[in-house]
């Protein structure tokens, strides 16, 4: 080591004597040869081929025009450069304060703003929130139908009654299946419902794919059809997967949704109860399922099956015709045959499962039913759970069937019911298989869009990748961004009532709501044309306030007092009709408040002679 540190110096030294023998000259050139030298070239790096940027991918924009913030009318719109599809077209149920109201459905303003770039309307299943609304929507604009075929066979039956049968293109479709809309593929995908042949979608755009479920439960034994295609959701994770869209009606019940071939053991036992009673079963029309299990245990007892109500005989009628529903010969007899057999062999299948007013189990509660008088011989079930606001109706109906001496089951009781739609723990494994880089909780009240967000949330999703929309919101998607676009798209609620489509509006519920609540009083009097006097009445006419024979003080106080108003207002010159209506109004609704603390509507009549 030490002759190693001696040899340093000695080396180092080298270069510098070896620099000091060369001449001047050689080290610093002479200033008129410094023009003529070769000058270094600074050192430059190879110049990198530029790498054309890709563009960026165009969004995807989802318009939501119904079904959230709400149990039913179900429809969202897509978009991606130019290309439009709608997803659904359901209806609602009237709430409780829409007095006289039959169905409700979606604002088709921003579907006929458009209509001339939408390609068509995809159905992922039959049920009335998905496609109740479809005829009233062809009958604005002429779009081509996709679906299962069970799907679309109740669709054309809907269409028939409308007229519009052979005016719209119905294409059938199957799991697996993938339909172009121009820049969109919107491949279909199997998922288990209450009712068969349900499907999902995957939504293949530029922008990336989103996931919509579609109603949809995880049944591993499922009473027709296969089991959901829970693999393809999961090959679609792996590929990759933008936006998932997931139903939320059961994202506040814990754990998961039961078979539906439990309801078989419930039907069972509850047959063996009833061995000396006539059966009558309240379910959904569209859920063919439930209705194959009671058509099997009436099989097996040696019962006879007659069905009520004109959307179980429509539905039924379909699901064997096509081969959903089977029924061996001789067990489905004629409601008006029901008679001809001992009670004790008859089960009746029947609609009203939701309390709904006209339906064939209200009728029957209340004994206003043409064909069936029910009483202490009647064992009934309810198979089916109350939608959201129901409970009082259904309950009304329990009550009133109980009160008949009937023997009634329901849901909250014994085990006659399960649900279509998938619970927290299957909600959280349709997240975990699909990965998806957003999350839009569809289909439920807010706080089931709340309390599914929270569910991704515990998955690790972070807040600013889970959007809760309203409808009327546009959604827009890209790979690097989610966000809610500026200013709304017309949505709310149309309501039909009779044969009237929009024409009941917030001013007319308003009004029937009045008259419901504290009834109605018609003031009609004559004046002179010439000079405003009363020629004769007032007469007071009171329908819903009070009972006249009973209140004959007040009335005779409300002439004198509309008179002496009518009076004033000839004396001092007033022979405007709005302002002697208004003036009558003002007055004798003071006098009626102060009386009885109510405030009837008024509707002044005047005549002139």
């Amino acid at each position: 080591m030490q002759q190693n540190r001696q040899q340093q110096p000695a080396a180092a030294k080298a270069p510098r004597e070896a620099a000091a023998q060369q001449p001047a000259a050689a080290l610093v050139p002479a200033a008129e040869d410094a023009a003529h030298a070769p000058q270094e070239q600074p050192h430059r790096r190879p110049r990198r081929p530029r790498q054309k940027r890709e563009p960026a991918k165009p969004p995807i924009h989802i318009a939501f025009l119904g079904g959230l913030n709400e149990v039913g009318k179900n429809m969202t719109l897509f978009e991606c450069q130019g290309d439009m599809f709608l997803l659904d077209c359901g209806m609602a149920f009237p709430d409780d304060d829409m007095l006289g109201i039959d169905l409700v459905l979606p604002d088709f303003t921003y579907v006929e703003k458009n209509a001339d770039r939408i390609k068509g309307i995809v159905l992922t299943h039959g049920h009335e929130d998905h496609i109740g609304a479809l005829p009233y929507l062809l009958k604005k604009v002429n779009l081509p139908l996709y679906g299962t075929p069970l799907t679309l066979g109740l669709v054309k039956g809907k269409l028939k009654e409308h007229g519009l049968l052979n005016k719209v293109k119905m294409n059938v479709v199957n799991p697996g299946d993938t339909i172009r809309f121009g820049c969109i593929g919107v491949e279909m995908i199997h998922v288990n419902h209450s009712i068969p042949d349900a499907v999902g979608v995957a939504i293949h755009s530029p922008a990336g794919t989103i996931v919509h479920t579609g109603d949809f439960k995880i049944d591993c034994t499922p009473v027709w059809g296969e089991m959901i295609d829970l693999g393809r959701f999961a090959q679609l994770g792996k590929e990759g997967v933008l936006a998932l869209m997931a139903d939320s009606t059961n994202a506040e019940r814990p754990g998961f949704t039961k078979t539906e071939k439990m309801i078989a053991n419930s039907f069972e036992s509850m047959f063996r109860r009833a061995e000396n009673k006539r059966i009558i079963v309240a379910s959904f029309a569209s859920n063919i399922s439930r209705v194959q299990q009671i058509v099997d245990c009436a099989v097996k007892y040696g019962r006879k099956v007659a069905l009520s109500g004109r959307s179980m005989v429509n539905v039924m009628s379909i699901g064997v015709e096509m081969g959903y529903l089977h029924v061996p010969e001789g067990v489905l007899i004629d409601i008006d045959l029901i008679k001809k057999y001992p009670k004790d062999k008859i089960v009746l299948i029947t609609t009203g499962s939701q309390g709904e007013p006209m339906s064939a189990l209200s009728r029957m509660a209340f004994a206003d039913h043409r064909k069936v008088e029910v009483g202490p011989d009647d064992f009934i079930i309810i198979s089916a759970r109350p939608i959201p606001g129901n409970e009082k109706s259904v309950g009304n109906v329990i009550d009133e069937l109980m009160k008949r001496g009937c023997e009634v089951e329901y849901g909250s009781m014994y085990e006659v019911h399960v649900s279509g739609h998938a619970c927290q723990e299957e909600l959280k494994l349709m997240q975990g298989i699909v990965k998806p880089k957003y999350f839009i909780p569809v289909h439920g009240e807010q706080k089931m869009l709340h309390q599914h967000a929270r569910l991704a949330y515990s998955m690790g999703k972070r807040p600013q990748d889970v959007c809760i929309a309203n409808i009327g919101d546009v959604i827009e998607l890209s790979e690097d961004h989610m966000k809610r676009l500026p200013g709304a798209v017309p949505a709310g609620n149309v309501l039909v009532d009779g044969l009237g489509v929009g024409d009941v509006g917030s001013i007319v519920l308003r009004d029937r709501k009045h008259l419901a609540e504290d009834g109605l009083i018609v003031v009609v009097c004559t004046i002179s044309s010439e000079d405003g006097h009363v020629v004769s009445g007032p007469d007071v006419v009171s329908r819903g306030f009070v009972y006249v024979r009973e209140s004959e003080n007040l009335i005779d106080d409300a002439k004198d007092l509309v008179f002496s108003v009518l009076e004033q207002c000839a004396d001092n010159g007033i022979h405007d009709w709005g302002t002697l209506k208004t003036s009558i109004k003002d007055s004798l609704s003071h006098l009626l408040y102060d009386r009885t603390r109510r405030s009837p509507m008024i509707l002044p009549i005047i005549m002139e002679v």
